[in-house]
């Protein structure tokens, strides 16, 4: 992916950097693989805001995404690179020899053309999906399942990959792109290779009209507010916070405090946490 710069003609395209969309070979998905994509606006059923910052945006549909890659023993041409709008990594539409076409994750240097498969004989190469345990020491993954058969569901963002650090019994040991060192039960599957698209952390929105055409709303902050309607709200001119540490809208600290259940299921898996 490469990312084009504006000249600065106006203060919203001063210091802007979108993506080029050169590595992508075609505009319009897949009707079959398509699906419509209700917006309720942080709103539940009620119309209450249950999520603040939410609403407006384009149009968008959702591409059904194959995260199980179950297609075993039946190998895939990659036919087109796309562009999907519902996150930030590219997808492949891929077109099975016995006729079926679905869309996977594209991971970097997965040319159109390509032959891909999934199953525990793949060879180990890029796009390919295979259990943990087939897997070498050291590969770069990603789209890694935690419950067997019930798809990937980790390592799924663009320009990310975990890496196959151990082996021991039935799981292996996985280091994430947050280093956190975790356990996974060998006969999950993950997907060989980095994702594409990784230079979508370089990007900058420019002005606050793009964020709107994605779908967020302002964002408030709470010293500005009135004291009934945030803790750090009221006082004269710039006041500091007033309390021994941040707080939400709802009295509970903020910023740096850990949210995580204790005595979460998945405890016992994780090695080493996330800094």
């Amino acid at each position: 992916m490469a990312i084009r710069l504006y000249k600065a003609n106006t203060p919203g395209t001063r210091n802007r950097a979108v993506s080029d969309f050169s590595d992508l070979s075609s505009t319009k998905p897949v009707k079959k693989l398509v699906t419509p994509l209700k917006k309720n606006g942080g709103r539940n059923s009620r119309g209450i805001i249950t999520v603040r910052h939410r609403g407006g945006g384009h149009k968008k549909k959702y591409r059904i995404i194959d995260f199980k890659r179950n297609k075993f023993s039946v190998s895939g041409i990659v036919k087109t690179i796309e562009y999907d709008p519902n996150r930030n990594a590219r997808i492949s539409l891929i077109d099975y020899s016995d006729g079926e076409k679905r869309y996977i994750l594209h991971p970097e240097g997965l040319k159109i053309g390509s032959v891909i498969e999934s199953g525990e004989n793949a060879l180990i190469q890029i796009g390919n999906a295979l259990p943990l345990e087939k897997i070498p020491l050291g590969t770069q993954i990603h789209n890694v399942e935690l419950t067997h058969k019930k798809g990937g569901q980790i390592v799924r963002s663009a320009g990310t990959c975990a890496y196959l650090l151990a082996k021991e019994g039935n799981y292996v040991t996985l280091r994430l792109p947050s280093k956190e060192i975790r356990l996974v039960s060998a006969k999950c599957y993950a997907t060989i290779g980095i994702l594409s698209n990784s230079d979508f952390s370089n990007l900058t929105i420019g002005k606050a009209g793009r964020n709107r055409w994605l779908g967020k709303r302002p964002t408030v902050r709470g010293m500005v507010m009135n004291p009934c309607d945030h803790p750090h709200g009221g006082g004269e001119g710039r006041a500091p916070v007033g309390r021994k540490q941040p707080l939400t809208p709802w009295g509970k600290p903020a910023l740096g405090v850990r949210t995580r259940l204790k005595n979460k299921y998945s405890d016992a898996y994780i090695i080493r946490r996330r800094k």
